[in-house]
């Protein structure tokens, strides 16, 4: 700090997960904080939507306008009012603390927040009861780490760290990914699966896991409940049928359930990319099987992590945050933010209930982010939509808005901070002042609560009295929050040595209720599914992010941007020279949804027969105003009702310039 401006964001040292390390994206959070485009003052549309044509207004005109439209609209069924938000901020305060209290007082529509990770969260809970796994630290103790459907050099450095510090103690890495991403590339070993492929590769380790003899018997009996109707799955999954399931070799699925079974301790690091098809919560709950088969648990070093929220859970004060109470007796319609393109164009009916004639939008891009952009534009160009945007910018979301009202950043507002890598909370206080007259997200929503009046007392509590009270003082005592910036979860150092899971019976469980013996579905779209949109469409498309962006966030980061260079497509050589196309040629990419044309890099990174469309560019940043999720399905997971981005036929071709 310097003079009440932010100089420079760096990490703690004094924080053990992280030790002062930042992420290259985050360490720029200055240069978004007081980048010269950010949205300083209230801001009122006059042009058509889409175009971005807005006039600056007061707080009182905004504030007294919106809330007078959305209490009409309430008026005549509440339910027609949407809020759509995720994880722009990860705070329960300023991400659903106030807001949730807000549309609950209100009787709005739920939303279910999907867009990411449920399909891997809620297969995971299904398995061990929670979003749990070992801590992120034990991870230096690993003699063999699969890194499974992640790139931690991009996505999660502290990881990385910890894996380097095991290599160099003589571990070996193993990325399983379809990209030959900056992680593979520092790896040991890189298994290029075909895409939605896991779920068959995990079977097949388990075939030849038993097949060698490899199997912890007594922590499958004490620990595991169901292996074998699991067993029974497994025993049709040879080498050979994993192999050409997957694309790989034989050989690579022997050895691999060699190195599992033999190698102490052995940990998994898995991640959210590889359940964004249609099977992707089976493959989840197979793959986490896999250390209980081997007793992985039993060594420190050993387990499996796919996120470690669900510790969060056991001691967050969600019901007080988000007062779900304030619903009554109401049980209002919940909306998949997955699918809001047709939901948008839906007409009111008895089976979908009102027609959205209200979105309010906080800490997410939809128009950018959400799958089939082609209908999310056109649901939200609608003019009978009424549309306010929380934000920094003048994103593709917020120029179809008809207010757009300026919100502070990480370093203007309190919150506290839950994590998905690690075991520790962590306390964010305001650096500075707002910029221009920026407001929280929580004195936003506490405001409009006052003008549409709702006079209960949670709406009066503060920002910073929301963040005291976010967790039980029992577990994360507020005075050491307030104190050190950070304070630990109180969790056992290894939480399923002995089982112990948080299922009801504390066991493992395969045969889980609702869902049943998991098993491998292969993509909506592929060959064997769908074999005429294959001939139309032979080149599978996943889309991974952009190693300088975070989801749409930093998109716009002039540095970042200027690292990142443009919108890229990675074609294997093989599938560029079958259709003439050159490295840095101009390629359209299509199928039945849409048309997007960016950039071919010509590479290795991409497996034959799978294209990477690097994500996410805001649309106005593309060629022609669109960008990949131009293509990618409303379609939804087995588990968790989550999005299939990386289940997804394409085409290519290079077009002259």
């Amino acid at each position: 700090m310097r003079d009440g401006v932010a100089i420079k964001v760096q990490g703690d040292p004094e924080h053990p997960p992280t030790q002062g390390v930042l992420c290259h994206k985050v360490s720029r959070y200055t240069e978004r904080t007081y980048h010269p485009e950010r949205v300083l003052h209230p801001l009122k549309r006059v042009g058509p939507k889409g175009r971005g044509q807005f006039v600056r207004v007061g707080w009182d005109e905004a504030l007294d306008d919106i809330a007078a439209r959305l209490s009409a609209i309430a008026a005549r069924n509440p339910e027609a009012v949407l809020p759509y938000s995720y994880a722009g901020t990860m705070g329960l305060v300023q991400g659903d603390g106030m807001a949730a209290r807000f549309f609950h007082r209100m009787g709005a529509s739920l939303l279910d927040r999907t867009i990411c990770s449920s399909a891997g969260g809620d297969a995971i809970a299904a398995t061990y009861g929670g979003k749990v796994g070992m801590h992120v630290g034990d991870f230096a103790h690993s003699r063999l780490i699969l890194i499974w459907g992640s790139n931690p050099i991009t996505s999660s450095v502290h990881f990385w760290a910890l894996a380097q510090q095991a290599k160099r103690a003589g571990a070996k890495l193993i990325c399983i990914d379809p990209r030959r991403s900056e992680t593979a590339e520092k790896c040991h070993q890189h298994i290029a699966l075909k895409p939605g492929t896991d779920g068959a590769l995990a079977l097949g380790l388990m075939h030849e896991l038993e097949r060698q003899g490899l199997l912890d018997a007594d922590y499958l009996e004490r620990h595991v409940d169901g292996w074998p109707l699991l067993r029974e799955r497994a025993v049709a999954w040879t080498a050979e049928r994993t192999a050409a399931e997957c694309g790989i070799t034989a050989d690579e699925v022997r050895e691999l359930a060699r190195e599992w079974g033999t190698t102490r301790p052995a940990s998994i690091r898995l991640n959210y990319g590889m359940q964004r098809v249609r099977g992707g919560g089976n493959a989840v709950r197979l793959v986490a099987m896999l250390p209980c088969l081997t007793g992985a648990w039993k060594q420190r070093g050993g387990g499996l992590l796919l996120s470690s929220s669900g510790w969060f859970a056991l001691h967050r004060n969600t019901a007080w945050l988000q007062r779900p109470d304030l619903l009554g007796d109401r049980r209002p319609r919940t909306i998949n933010m997955v699918t809001i393109g047709d939901d948008l164009l839906r007409e009111s009916s008895p089976d979908f209930g009102p027609k959205i004639e209200a979105l309010v939008v906080y800490n997410t891009n939809p128009v950018a982010v959400a799958p089939d952009s082609g209908k999310v534009v056109q649901g939200f160009r609608r003019e009978d939509l009424f549309t306010v945007v929380l934000e920094h910018f003048l994103t593709d979301t917020a120029d179809h808005a008809d207010y757009v009202l300026p919100a502070t950043t990480q370093l203007e507002h309190w919150d506290v901070h839950g994590t998905y890598g690690h075991t520790w909370v962590v306390l964010n206080e305001p650096a500075i002042a707002p910029c221009g007259e920026a407001r929280s997200n929580a004195e936003i929503f506490r405001a409009l609560a006052q003008r549409m009046g709702y006079s209960e007392p949670c709406f009066a509590d503060s920002d910073e009295a929301m963040a005291r009270g976010a967790f039980h003082d029992t577990a994360v005592p507020w005075a050491e929050l307030r104190r050190r910036g950070h304070a630990p979860l109180p969790l056992p150092e290894q939480p399923f040595a002995r089982g112990g899971f948080l299922t009801p019976g504390g066991q493992v469980v395969v045969d889980a209720p609702g869902l049943g013996v998991p098993d491998y579905l292969p993509n909506h779209e592929s060959a064997q599914t769908a074999p005429e949109l294959a001939r139309r469409y032979p080149l599978a498309m996943i889309s991974p992010p952009a190693r300088n962006f975070l989801n749409s966030t930093f998109a716009n980061v002039q540095s970042l941007q200027a690292i990142e260079g443009e919108p890229l497509l990675e074609v294997h050589p093989d599938d560029a020279g079958a259709r003439g196309i050159a490295d840095g040629a101009l390629v359209d990419v299509w199928n039945d949804r849409g048309r997007y044309r960016c950039r071919a890099a010509v590479s290795t990174r991409a497996r034959p027969g799978v294209v990477n469309g690097l994500g996410i560019w805001w649309r106005k940043q593309g060629v022609q105003g669109t960008n990949v999720n131009e293509l990618t399905s409303q379609q939804l997971t087995d588990i968790g009702r989550g999005p299939t981005f990386y289940d997804c036929l394409v085409e290519v071709a290079a077009i002259a310039e």
